[in-house]
Parts: C-alpha cells; sequence; structure tokens
C-alpha cells in the first residue's frame, strides 16, 4: 500500500502543483523520489508533528492540497489538537496519512500500534476517513483525495500488502466494493483485513456456507445503502478490521442496524478488544493471538452461525391501559 500511495502522489503532484507532501523526518527511502522532482512541493518539518499539522493547515489555507505523512499513530494522536482546531475547524485540504495501521509494526510495542486511530478521526467534524483494502484500492483513494476533499485521514499498511481485486475496480469516495456474492452472511472488511475476509470466505465455502464479502475503504461516509442492501439479504453480518472493536468499522455498521430498525438481522464484531496487548511479536503473531487468521475468523463465523439466536426468545410486551392504572395504583 505504501509503495501504491507515494507512486499515486507523485503522478498527481505531476498534474498538480497545489499537491504536497509534508513529513516528519522518516520516510526517505519511500519518499526521496518525490521530494528529488518536486522540491518545492516537498517539506520536511522535522520529528515534530503538532508543527506538522499546523504547518499543512497554513499551506491548504494558501491554497494547496496537503498530505501529512508518517507511521502509526505519530500522524494522528501526536498532533490531535492540531488536526481538530487547524484542519477540522477551517475546513483544510488536508489528508494526514498513516501508514503501518493496527500491528503493522507490531514489534515496536503499543507506541506503535494503531488500533484506536479509525474511532478516533471518525468522530471529527468534517473528517473523512478512507481505509483501503489493497493496493489497487489504495491508488484510487490517493487520486481521489488530491483533488481536493477537505480534511482527510487515510489509513494505510506497511508493504507488501497482496492484491485482491484481479480486475479493474469501479472505486468511489464513499460507495462499498463488493468482491463476492453470497446468500448465507456478510463479512464486511475494511483495510488489511480485506484479503483475510475473502479467504475466509473460500474456507467457510468449504463449509457449505457461501458468503458476501464487502470491501468498506470509507469508513466515514459510510455507505448506509451498502449495509442496509446485506441486511435484507443475509440473515447474519460480521464487520471484520485490524482495529479495536469500539468504534471502528464495527461501531459505524451497528449504529446504522440500530438507528434504521433491522433488528431481524444477527451482527457481530470482529476485532482487536480494547486492550494494550501484553503479546509480543510481529504482524502475523499478533493477529493470530486475536483470532484474526483467516482460518480463525472463518471458525468463528460459522460457530457464530450455528448458536442460538437469542432474538428470537425476547417476548414483546405491551401494556393495556388497565395494567398501566394498575401500576400506577400500586406506585402510588
Amino acid at each position: 500500500m505504501r509503495t501504491a500511495f507515494i507512486r499515486s502522489l507523485t503522478e498527481a503532484a505531476a498534474k498538480d502543483s497545489r499537491v504536497m507532501l509534508v513529513v516528519g523526518d522518516l520516510g526517505f527511502g519511500v519518499v526521496t523520489e518525490f521530494a528529488e522532482r518536486f522540491p518545492k512541493q516537498f517539506l520536511n518539518v522535522g520529528v515534530a508533528e503538532q508543527n506538522m499539522a499546523g504547518v499543512a493547515a497554513g499551506l491548504a489555507l494558501s491554497g494547496h492540497i496537503v498530505f501529512t505523512y508518517s507511521i502509526a499513530n505519530f500522524p494522528i494522536l501526536r498532533c490531535l489538537e492540531q488536526i481538530r482546531n487547524d484542519i477540522c475547524y477551517h475546513e483544510a485540504n488536508v489528508i494526514s496519512v498513516s501508514v503501518g495501521s493496527g500491528y503493522c509494526y507490531g514489534a515496536l510495542g503499543m507506541t506503535h500500534h494503531g488500533t484506536e486511530d479509525i474511532a478516533i478521526m471518525r468522530s471529527l467534524p468534517g473528517m473523512s476517513v478512507v481505509s483501503p483494502g489493497d493496493p489497487m484500492e489504495t491508488q484510487a483513494a490517493t487520486e481521489h483525495l488530491a483533488q481536493g476533499v477537505g480534511p482527510a485521514f487515510l489509513r494505510l499498511g506497511r508493504a507488501g500488502e497482496p492484491v485482491v481485486h484481479e480486475t479493474p475496480i469501479d472505486w468511489q469516495f464513499g460507495k462499498a466494493i463488493k468482491v463476492l456474492q453470497g446468500r448465507d452472511v456478510a463479512i464486511l472488511a475494511t483495510g488489511s483485513m480485506l484479503k483475510k475476509a475473502v479467504d475466509a470466505a473460500v474456507i467457510l465455502k468449504q463449509k457449505g456456507i457461501e458468503a458476501t464479502v464487502l470491501s468498506m475503504h470509507t469508513i466515514k461516509p459510510l455507505d448506509v445503502d451498502a449495509v442496509l442492501e446485506v441486511i435484507d439479504t443475509v440473515p447474519m453480518v460480521f464487520t471484520l478490521e485490524e482495529h479495536s472493536v469500539f468504534g471502528g468499522l464495527g461501531g459505524a455498521v451497528a449504529e446504522v442496524i440500530a438507528e434504521h430498525g433491522t433488528g431481524r438481522v444477527r451482527f457481530k464484531r470482529l476485532g482487536l478488544p480494547s486492550v494494550f496487548t501484553k503479546h509480543i511479536g510481529d504482524q502475523d503473531y499478533l493477529l493470530k493471538q486475536y483470532r484474526l487468521t483467516a482460518e480463525q475468523i472463518a471458525e468463528d463465523i460459522h460457530k457464530a452461525m450455528n448458536e442460538p439466536d437469542r432474538s428470537k426468545s425476547v417476548h414483546s410486551f405491551r401494556f393495556t391501559d388497565d395494567k398501566f392504572s394498575s401500576i400506577k395504583m400500586k406506585i402510588a
């Protein structure tokens, strides 16, 4: 994803001199070509992320389209106040790019784990949240954001992510992409979990379960129509993300389900618990500890589908006027 991003950004900068890249003293193996080709569109502010956000806001308000770039939590949490007050409040064309989402930098510890970023960024007024599922989606997202769409958060993996889409895609901002069509269950995945969702669907098919897989590459604004469509076509829906189950894609989908009164569908969030992990290891090792390998995901989906539907055991109860009057008399 990182390579697809910088390649697309370089192409955008060649076409539009307003496009700028601002970094916090890292990524030089990746951004070197951009810096050499467009020295007037590149700026290294040093290890000072708060300044990075503030400078980016100033440049944006002067007519530029600015991408800030750093790893994991550094370009967002370290400078959250500046993003909120300088960028979002002024509706500035600044795209905060975080490379190394989830446990990409797993072995470096909790300071480098990006596991709450979606929840935090999607709560900011005016902020768009984009989390591509593979390099093709990353390219399309970068091209769109480089046009200037106001404040945005682009959440990327690190490097070496597989291509999920084998044919050209119709990527649209705020619109989910249907990767697989099934009738038994739906998996709504974002970011690095898209490939695992597809692999889990293949495993489930061997068990006679056909899964729809949606790439929810844009979490804010969420594709509400796509969510409602799968709710109408399958009996159970899962969200899948390399992020805390609180406030991320799962939270966003749960809000849609609750607000639209779609109680007939069964729903479950698959993601990371709200903890600072005590495990030590790389991304694959940590994901395995939290049951986010394709095999574990398929196993948990299969298990959940065979659990009793608790909603069928809930009986509605309506007060009649006589019963309500009786209760009022007892209380009095």
